[in-house]
């Protein structure tokens, strides 16, 4: 049996000898404002030099949103030089998008929370609003090919430490799953489960079964990687990612060898998982 004594580890020596820098905050809406704080930080001091800025946006964690937009609209900052690429979309069986109007729609979170309340003196243009596309997901390496880069991906970990959609996959050394690619992939039941229990009141035969997701690769190209972190069940998964081996079995250990990964907890997540 694999070492699990990272499961042991107290909320007081988390993050000592971690294998990802893991930055210890007090409730959810401090982990929330420092990833809107890095957003907009980076907005601005790119905006400052003249360049543009590309973020890598999750649709879970969300609680960043509200404050991002609040601190756009409050110090007048343009995002015109900004492409946000989302991370992945549920789809339907036949590969296309699930309608945008559906609660789980993740083109519709963002248009309704993010980009509609925006000051549209200062929103980007929506060419530079970018979901991974199922019929062409080749498209989002090209771009940011052409962007020159992701200059911070945002995120969260799934209950099976997947980034994205990037579910685990034991058939797979850490080597080769770190080379996936944007595609299309059938989510995993637990996954499924995990998300219907936080989005659907636990229907989880209402949820759907495939995704679009951005790559691991994409993922750990990314100048910066910053991961926020504040359920219950966080805290055996930021242990696992932070001290645990790198595999493909639980893909955010990969994170591991990222040159600049954050981890943010709360104090809850930070607490032993048993």
């Amino acid at each position: 049996m694999k070492d699990k004594s990272y499961y042991n580890i107290s909320a007081e020596d988390l993050g000592k000898d971690a294998n990802i820098p893991i930055l210890k905050l007090g409730d959810s809406g401090e982990v929330f404002y420092e990833m809107a704080l890095e957003m907009v930080n980076v907005i601005k001091e790119h905006n400052a030099a003249g360049k543009h800025t590309v973020f890598i946006c999750p649709v879970g964690p969300v609680g960043q949103y509200p404050i991002f937009v609040r601190l756009v609209n409050r110090d007048r900052i343009s995002l015109k030089q900004c492409w946000f690429i989302n991370m992945d979309e549920y789809l339907n069986d036949d590969d296309t998008y699930i309608s945008e109007s559906s609660p789980l729609s993740f083109h519709g979170f963002m248009k309704r929370t993010v980009y509609e309340k925006i000051d549209p003196e200062l929103v980007m243009p929506e060419e530079q609003r970018i979901f991974p596309d199922p019929e062409h997901p080749e498209r989002i390496h090209e771009i940011i090919t052409e962007l020159g880069g992701v200059d911070v991906c945002f995120g969260g970990i799934g209950i099976n430490g997947h980034l994205a959609f990037n579910e685990a996959d034991d058939r797979l050394t850490a080597e080769e799953f770190a080379k996936l690619p944007t595609r299309v992939l059938t989510i995993s039941r637990e996954t499924r489960t995990s998300n219907a229990i936080g989005d659907l009141n636990g229907a989880i035969d209402a949820m759907p079964h495939k995704a679009i997701t951005i790559g691991i690769s994409e993922i750990l190209a990314a100048r910066k990687v910053r991961i926020g972190v504040f359920r219950d069940w966080h805290r055996a998964v930021i242990r696992q990612a932070a001290y645990g081996e790198v595999s493909a079995h639980f893909p955010a250990t990969l994170l591991q060898r990222h040159p600049d990964a954050m981890i943010i907890t709360n104090a809850n997540a930070a607490k032993q998982p048993f």
